[in-house]
């Protein structure tokens, strides 16, 4: 994941709610127009970001449902 790929989710994030999502959600329009394996790839790197602490305020909840694995937006204190 680029630094201008970080940069274009955290903005994304900021316009979320708390609360639980799906990747796709950030992702964008584009999501749709990417190939399963492609959005797959993307997918599993945004988990690893996630838990690697590149998106402060964003938790993997280890749980899959609906749209896939499911992330939770936290208030920052």
């Amino acid at each position: 994941m680029t630094d201008e790929e970080i940069i274009r989710l955290r903005q994304q994030i900021k316009q979320l709610p708390t609360g639980n999502f799906h990747f796709p959600e950030i992702y964008g329009p584009d999501w749709d127009t990417l190939y399963i394996g492609d959005k797959v790839k993307r997918g599993h790197v945004f988990m690893n970001a996630v838990r690697a602490g590149k998106f402060p305020g964003i938790i993997d909840t280890g749980t899959k449902k609906g749209g896939g694995r499911v992330y939770q937006k936290i208030e920052k204190p």
